[in-house]
């Protein structure tokens, strides 16, 4: 036989062998290797990065010592939940995606965002960006989410194949067992990808503030919550597929009335035009011929730092979306800002939303999986950072996106 025969030969052989290794695979239900790999990411709202150091965290705990824990995550500017929600869900900064406060006015709708209006939190075109379900429903990969921020809304047009209308008093262990459910349904029906959220420690740290035993407890509960979650997922059949991200959105400061600045001793409401955000950062659009006067008034003020958007440092990644107004005025430190006399309701506890290099904006970050290394801390990264490393995971072409995979790789195997 010649040198020829020989090389075709040996390549009947190889081609016969990986028809029998595909129809393997294909009879085992492994048709697509993407289709191997499932990915929960579970978002506990305010969860500052140094709380599970304050208080018995097993579980959290077990994911540490089996799988990832960074030092901390870096969310984006504004630290508040809608804009940072958005960002992990799209990888973008919220100056780039647009939900860049919990409430805005965006002018070229003459509309107002605002958390809690159903209709602004449903309409599309509010929300820039693709965030990672859409991305997954777009290349034929099935996905769900639990109270995530966008997915209530069709953006571009699609939504998770499985979606909740947000019911802030749903419990959340039916959540988690909607979780499951939806990882036992049949293969043609089952989500790849699982992004969904609970409200606490967020909520309480808000009612009495970050230092409180209330908060330590509540940090018990919802890291017993992350027990059930995973002692259900290693039921499935499929468990060894699963790679769950336990992460948040921001952290949590102190606040109270004592270290408040008024800014009606400053300048008069009815000097602006608009006025959006909260404590402790506002949106501002003087009216007519006073951004200047107002400007000057606000800048020399003790506490606060006031930018006209187009000098907000470049580090926060703010200020060019048109939704962010004329200016921002930003509290500094445990400071808060309003507009009249504090009240006990509104400025004692706690909040967020100050300047993310602020330690205590700092959040968290837990994997634990087949794709993860085992005993691993890794350096701080940033929430934009999240949108790749899960297109990464699932093996999806992802959206460009102002997040970098090289700062994740290194902790997947």
């Amino acid at each position: 036989m010649n040198l020829f025969s020989q090389k075709i030969k040996l390549l009947f052989i190889l081609m016969a062998t990986l028809l029998v290794f595909t129809a393997t695979r294909c009879e085992n239900g492994d048709q697509d290797p993407k289709e191997d790999v499932y990915v929960i990411m579970l978002s506990m709202d305010g969860f500052r990065w140094d709380y599970a150091e304050r208080v018995p965290t097993p579980n959290l705990d077990y994911i540490a010592e089996n799988g990832v824990i960074a030092e901390y995550l870096l969310p984006g500017f504004p630290t508040k939940t809608f804009p940072n929600h958005y960002t992990m869900a799209t990888g973008l900064y919220p100056d780039n995606h647009g939900i860049v406060n919990n409430n805005f006015y965006c002018e070229e709708l003459d509309m107002t965002y605002r958390l809690g209006d159903r209709d602004a939190v449903e309409n599309e075109a509010f929300y820039g960006g693709e965030p990672i379900w859409v991305t997954a429903e777009k290349q034929n990969m099935t996905a769900a989410s639990y109270f995530w921020v966008g997915s209530e809304a069709p953006v571009k047009g699609i939504q998770p194949t499985y979606w909740k209308r947000y019911d802030h008093n749903f419990p959340y262990e039916n959540r988690i067992d909607t979780v499951i459910y939806w990882l036992e349904l049949p293969i043609e029906k089952r989500p790849r990808l699982i992004t969904f959220y609970f409200n606490e420690p967020d909520s309480q740290g808000h009612h009495t503030g970050p230092d409180s035993p209330e908060v330590n407890e509540k940090v018990k509960y919802v890291d017993s919550l992350v027990g059930d979650l995973m002692e259900k997922i290693s039921r499935l059949p499929i468990a060894d597929q699963i790679n769950l991200i336990v992460t948040s959105d921001h952290g949590m400061a102190k606040i109270s009335t004592e270290k408040y600045v008024d800014l009606t001793d400053y300048v008069q409401r009815d000097w602006f035009e608009k006025i959006h955000g909260g404590n402790p950062m506002f949106t501002l659009r003087p009216k007519q011929g006073m951004k200047d006067s107002v400007y000057n008034l606000l800048k020399g003020v003790n506490h606060i730092y006031t930018w006209k958007t187009d000098e907000i440092p470049e580090r926060l990644n703010y200020g060019k979306n048109p939704r962010t107004l004329d200016m921002i005025v930003l509290a500094d430190s445990t400071w808060s800002i309003g507009w009249g006399e504090p009240s006990e309701r509104f400025y004692s506890g706690g909040t967020h939303g100050w300047d993310n290099a602020k330690k205590d904006m700092h959040t968290i970050f837990y994997a634990i999986g087949p794709a993860f290394k085992e005993t691993h801390v890794h350096p701080p990264f940033e929430v934009v950072d999240l949108y790749p490393l899960i297109t990464h995971l699932l093996n999806l072409d992802p959206a460009e996106t102002d997040g970098k995979l090289e700062r994740t790789i290194d902790m997947l195997k």
